[in-house]
């Protein structure tokens, strides 16, 4: 787990290794969403990118309520 420092300008700066594996770039726009005591950062990407990203998923699965249909 990597820990980062806020600076005197509140701002953090994220490792190099985790901005190469997000493959986060200067000017990328991320979400913030703050549960509790808890925030999460999560990389905004153009819908264009998301083409595929669900490929192998196996859509068979049965949720509560679908039994009825």
């Amino acid at each position: 787990m990597d820990a980062v420092t806020l600076s005197s300008k509140l701002q953090v700066t994220i490792r190099r290794e985790i901005r190469d594996r997000l493959k986060l770039r200067p000017g990328d726009k991320l979400q913030v969403i703050q549960f509790d005591d808890v925030i999460h950062l999560i990389p905004l990407r153009p819908i264009r990118e998301m083409r595929g990203f669900l490929k192998g998923l196996e859509p068979g699965f049965v949720r509560e309520g679908d039994e009825e249909r």
